[in-house]
């Protein structure tokens, strides 16, 4: 049963329905036309993609359109038909958004297969999804993905954007370039000039669009599909509602996030839409992109902001005499600052003078033109949010879901409240129920999981809301906050339930570690396996290998930060054990997905012996630091806690 529920506020959003994908690139080329619509990096070795350094490559939107429906002709030409499946293999880049558009165009359903996944689970997602093409960006992925599709019988072609086609590389298959498959459009199109109007007038606001396999943390991979009108609805819906983003040119967008998460795909969308010029960055190249295309708007996950606050905490270290002592002055009133109440009077005067000194650069070290940073994919810290802020630099976080293609809400410029995720945007229904899970219905819910009827049934109830498995908590002014996770919760022995997710938030706040589980279920008590961070240890310790375990200092510090993290949780939710490990999670070992979620399951798991040891029902194995937390009653201060 629902108890509370919110739309959008009033405000400049729009919601848009029956619109496709392709009509949102012919009217950006009609009414809003930029000669740098689209930009990336120009590779000196055939075949690679740019780095840090080269140059930029730029194309009109007119232009690059042209190239894409050229493209869709020609993907038609090679035997695809309206609505078949082709699986993109290709990086964050010009190709992508190139392939992507033409497949668009050519109502075609593109599946976009993550680089980083396993071959056993790149092969089920274009196998589920019975793909009858693979495009791939180069020469090392087309390789990758001609051992990955072996056998595959449904497959009538395979492409590669950059590079040449490695003679005999087929092995009986069809191998081509995307350059014959474009050439091969435009001579299509020059004898029938008709062939993209038709295109467009066969699509359907709510046929398929895209099919986007979530890995999940538990399960098999399943595959959402979205139409056109889900994403061109979420598209023109949320950054209408954006007061600081500027139609046209005027507005340069930093595009760095995976294309094959929707995040970042829609926030494409979008940026093509209202005709802002887009270069595409890598995560490897942040810093040298911010620096050379010095862009107004950008999208980013929560640790791209922590690594930049972190290093702008480190230039004080490096600092001495009066220079040293303003910059601490500068963090100090960066970190009592609140944007929800700026500063007045003396304290604004204060800031003026910083700014001049030392917030101006950090605006500098972000590229100096920033106006608006979006975040979302995981918990932004509330006191980032508020630091930055201090230094004008605008960072709103926002809550959405593959299924919800993805925006539900975000915060605006003017209402900004950290610590939730903001209010609605137009057309979009969200509301907490009686277990405190949060719900949302609209025009951005998926059509379902693609070959899985029961688990659409599932998510989605007879009155259209979608299930999230996400708990949050909504406020009189329609403002969400994410409390947990549904799944994470689990019960003790004493009957007693636990929800970690805040625990498991504050210690990951912490530089010292990466990735914090806590553990319980069916136990008396709660521990927590503690995966500490490279960079932080050898920042702070002077290494990361084993012998950092035994430095004096760290098992104190550690267990100060367990303890405070304990601070006003219920006796029962508590850690008191934990165990320090040096051990990477990664995506290869199966214990990080492609989103960059822990799957909690198999950590366990695979860490079994550690969990044992933590309850004293096997001996400690080497490699862990075990460390007791003497957990203060409830109630008690800091000033009563022993440690």
């Amino acid at each position: 049963m629902i108890v509370k529920s919110a739309v959008a506020p009033p405000g400049p959003g729009r919601l848009e329905l029956g619109r496709t994908l392709p009509s949102l690139f012919a009217e950006a080329v009609e009414k809003r036309p930029n000669d740098r619509a689209f930009n990336g990096r120009v590779s000196m070795v055939p075949g690679r993609p740019g780095g840090p350094g080269l140059p930029w490559r730029s194309y009109s939107n007119a232009d690059f359109v042209r190239r894409a429906q050229a493209l869709a002709v020609g993907l038609r030409a090679m035997g695809l038909e309206r609505g078949d499946r082709v699986a993109l293999f290709v990086h964050s880049d010009l190709s992508f958004a190139l392939t992507d558009m033409a497949c668009l165009i050519g109502g075609l359903v593109d599946v976009p297969v993550y680089l980083t996944h396993t071959h056993e689970a790149m092969r089920y997602i274009v196998e589920q999804s019975g793909a009858a093409a693979v495009l791939a960006s180069d020469e090392a992925l087309l390789g990758e993905m001609l051992r990955v599709t072996a056998g595959l019988d449904r497959i009538k072609f395979l492409a590669v954007a950059h590079g040449q086609v490695p003679a005999g590389s087929g092995a009986g298959r069809l191998v081509t370039s995307l350059d014959a498959i474009e050439a091969k459009g435009e001579a299509a199109l020059a004898r029938e000039p008709e062939l993209v109007a038709r295109f467009a007038s066969e699509i359907h606001p709510k046929d398929v669009a895209t099919i986007i396999y979530t890995s999940g943390t538990t399960g098999a991979p399943k595959g959402v599909m979205l139409s056109h009108e889900n994403l061109t609805s979420n598209a023109i819906g949320a950054l209408s509602d954006l007061s600081t983003y500027r139609e046209g040119a005027g507005e340069t967008v930093l595009s760095f996030l995976p294309l094959t998460h929707i995040f970042g795909r829609t926030l494409l969308y979008a940026s093509i839409y209202f005709g802002s010029s887009v270069y595409f960055g890598t995560t490897d190249s942040v810093r040298e992109d911010l620096q050379e295309v010095k862009p107004t708007f950008m999208a980013a996950v929560p640790r791209v902001l922590e690594k930049s606050w972190e290093r702008m905490e480190a230039v004080g270290d490096t600092l001495t005499g009066v220079k040293k002592a303003l910059y601490a002055r500068a963090l100090a009133f960066a970190g009592a600052y609140d944007v929800r109440r700026p500063a007045t009077g003396l304290a604004a005067a204060e800031r003026g003078v910083l700014d001049r000194l030392v917030y101006s650069k950090w605006r500098e070290a972000l590229g100096g033109r920033l106006r608006t940073i979006i975040v979302g994919g995981a918990a932004l810290r509330p006191e980032l949010v508020n630091r930055l802020a201090a230094a004008h630099i605008v960072v709103l976080q926002g809550y959405g879901l593959t299924e919800t293609s993805p925006v539900i809400c975000y915060n605006r410029p003017e209402g900004n409240r950290p610590g939730t995720v903001g209010q609605a945007i137009p057309g979009v229904e969200m509301a907490v129920d009686d277990e405190g899970e949060i719900l949302t219905r609209g025009p951005h819910v998926m059509l379902g999981y693609y070959g899985h009827p029961d688990e659409t049934a599932k998510a989605i109830d007879g009155d259209g809301w979608f299930h999230t498995g996400d708990l949050g908590a909504l406020d009189d002014d329609g403002y969400l906050s994410i409390t947990g996770r549904l799944k994470s919760i689990f019960k003790l022995s004493t009957g007693k339930y636990v929800m970690p997710d805040p625990i498991v938030e504050r210690l990951e706040a912490n530089p010292l570690i990466a990735t914090a589980i806590v553990v319980g279920s069916g136990e008396k008590y709660c521990t927590a396996l503690l995966f500490l961070d490279h960079d932080g240890l050898a920042a702070r310790y002077g290494g990361a290998d084993a012998a950092v375990l035994a430095k004096p200092g760290l098992a104190g510090e550690l267990r100060e930060v367990v303890r405070r993290a304990n601070e006003g949780m219920p006796d029962w939710s508590s850690v008191k054990r934990v165990a320090a490990l040096l051990k990477v999670l990664t995506m290869a070992d199966g214990s990080v997905t492609p989103k960059l979620s822990i799957r909690r399951d198999k950590v366990v798991a695979d860490n079994r012996e550690v969990v044992r040891a933590l309850y004293a029902e096997a001996p400690a194995p080497a490699g862990a630091l075990f460390l007791e937390v003497e957990v203060e009653p409830a109630g008690v201060g800091r000033g009563g806690a022993r440690v």
